[in-house]
């Protein structure tokens, strides 16, 4: 088998300071639920201040990107399937180089935590199933009234982005 030079540059391993914790669903005879977070089941600097929630297509890819400021609190709890990728882009951290993967949604649902300076990416792996993702970040995008710039490095906006999901 043969490694991409993407690959090679990376550590596999787990990464600093993400969290990656079960979302359980409570199911009764109306449908189910799932508690997202709780205040008294995570660090205080990662609290959302903000939610939405997106649906990718299948096959899709969002990002690569990471963010300056901004820790994201990603729930996939379906419908679809995620492979979730992260690279470790904090020179300070001692798993700075390190790439994880994750396979979440439907099958698997997890929250997922990303601090910032953490590259993340994922991609609907369902071959027919629409995606869908809440985030949770603990930043208002683009600040408050919408008037500040986008806390936003978009690797995938580069051809040549070391940050491959293959």
């Amino acid at each position: 088998m043969q490694t991409s030079k993407a690959e090679s540059v990376f550590t596999k391993g787990k990464i600093k300071d993400v969290v990656v914790y079960p979302l359980k669903k409570f199911v009764d005879e109306r449908g189910w639920l799932a508690e997202l977070f709780r205040h008294d089941e995570i660090t205080e600097e990662f609290y959302p201040t903000m939610a939405y929630i997106s649906v990718t297509e299948p096959l899709t890819q969002r990002g690569p990107h990471e963010h300056v400021e901004q820790a994201d609190l990603f729930c996939f709890l379906g419908p679809g399937n995620f492979k979730m990728r992260m690279w470790d882009n904090r020179a300070d951290s001692p798993t700075y180089n390190y790439i994880m993967t994750l396979f979440v949604g439907a099958d698997n649902p997890q929250a997922i935590i990303v601090p910032k300076g953490v590259v993340h990416a994922y991609k609907n792996v369902s071959t027919i199933e629409k995606g869908m993702v809440i985030n949770c970040p603990n930043q208002l995008y683009m600040g408050a009234g919408k008037k500040e710039p986008i806390d936003e490095i978009r690797h995938e906006d580069d051809p040549n982005t070391i940050y491959r999901m293959d």
